[in-house]
Order: structure tokens, then C-alpha cells, then sequence
């Protein structure tokens, strides 16, 4: 399958920078589904006539079903989630079954905000805000490497 950015070059533009989503989008899913694997070794050692068992087990199989779904889902995010920045303009598309497009003309950007928390100083991952005149590119969170997409826009 094309990338969409690939669909939509103009001829002579070319592309400067190919962002991603972070991996720490798959944290949530990570910490639910080890907390289920966890679980699943308590519900090996207990009893099934012990007290709480099926309440136990339950929760132990719903926390392992939420956290593969929440990485299945986080996952299809990052896999369908293209930044690019070109010699012409800002291009985000996000979605798999319906697709939301945002491009904004290079000559049209006014600033380009960065935040970072502490853990995203640390880990490298942090929300971009591109604002154009007349409108701006809604915040794009949880970045790879925001400030190397920050000096792909500013630098012309």
C-alpha cells in the first residue's frame, strides 16, 4: 500500500522530514496486559475452590483482553498516522477506515510550539503545535523527536 504523502506530492516537492507517534502510546497497553500476565500466575497457584477466585480470574482476563486492545488499537494509530514536512508545507493524516488530512502551505506557518514534559525531555516525545495564519494544526501529541519536526518546518 502507497503512503498517502506519496499520493499527494506535487512534482519537483520533496520530502524533508517523515515523522512518527512515540512508542510510549503503547505504555498503557503495556502495563494493563503485563498486569493480566501477572495475574494469570496468581489464578495458576490459587485453588478454583479458594475464596474471590472467579472475581480474580475475571479481572485477571478482562485486564489481558483491555491491554491487547489498547495495543491493537495503538498500534493501528501509529501505523496509520503520517507527518510529513516537505519544501512546500506540513502534511498530518491520521486514520485506517476514515482518514482526517490537514496541510498547511510552508508560507503560512507563523510558529511552531513545542512541550515536553519530563518525561518526554527524557524519552524524546512531546505535543507540536503548528499554528498558520488565519488557522492552526491541531496539537500533535505524543511525537517522536518534536524538536527535530520543529526545525523541519522553521528551516527554509
Amino acid at each position: 500500500m502507497t503512503s498517502y504523502v506519496s499520493q499527494v506530492l506535487q512534482p519537483e516537492e520533496t520530502v524533508r522530514y517523515d515523522g512518527t507517534l512515540h512508542w510510549i502510546i503503547f505504555l498503557p497497553g503495556i502495563v494493563l496486559f503485563a498486569f493480566g500476565a501477572a495475574g494469570l500466575i496468581g489464578v495458576a497457584t490459587l485453588s478454583r475452590d479458594a475464596p474471590g477466585y472467579h472475581v480474580y480470574s475475571i479481572v485477571v482476563y478482562v485486564a489481558l483482553a483491555l491491554g491487547a486492545l489498547q495495543l491493537l488499537s495503538a498500534w493501528v494509530r501509529r501505523w496509520s498516522t503520517e507527518i510529513a514536512v516537505t519544501d512546500r508545507r506540513v502534511i498530518y493524516k491520521t486514520g485506517l477506515v476514515s482518514r482526517r488530512t490537514v496541510e498547511m502551505n510552508m508560507d503560512k506557518v507563523e510558529s511552531v510550539d513545542v512541550t515536553q514534559d519530563i518525561f518526554g525531555r527524557i524519552l524524546n516525545y512531546g505535543t507540536v503545535l503548528i499554528r498558520g495564519t488565519g488557522a492552526s494544526l491541531e496539537p500533535l501529541s505524543t511525537i517522536a523527536t518534536p524538536l527535530a519536526l520543529r526545525n523541519a518546518i522553521t528551516a527554509r
